[in-house]
This record gives structure tokens, sequence and C-alpha cells, in this order.
């Protein structure tokens, strides 16, 4: 098995990791946001679209 992040072997230690680093760095980026978990779910979609709606696009004048 290789590291996700870099793709050297793993270490027993930090698997599925070969280093802490590299451990850290999946663990930022989880924090971050820069990984998600897409929904499916039709409810999430619909109140995802009806928040979009409701904030004032950026091209539009302000009253």
């Amino acid at each position: 098995m290789s590291c996700p992040i870099c793709g050297k072997p793993t270490q027993p230690r930090y698997r599925p990791f070969c280093s802490r680093r590299c451990a850290d760095l999946d663990l930022g980026k989880w924090l971050t946001g820069s990984y998600a978990i897409p929904a499916e779910d039709p409810e999430a979609l619909e109140e995802a679209a009806e928040e979009l709606a409701r904030q004032p696009r950026p091209d539009e004048p302000r009253h």
C-alpha cells in the first residue's frame, strides 16, 4: 500500500500514511474543508439552492 499523499510506501506507525508529515497534511485538508463529501440528499440540495437564492449576486445593485 502506498501513501495517499506522496505515494511512498506506508509505515505501520502512520498507516495509511508514510510519515507524520503526510498524516498531518491530510488532517489539515479535512480541517480546512479541502475534502468534502458531496450531498446526495434532495433536502440538502434544496436547502443549498435556497441559501444561494437568498444571497445577493455581486453584479446586482444593493438597495
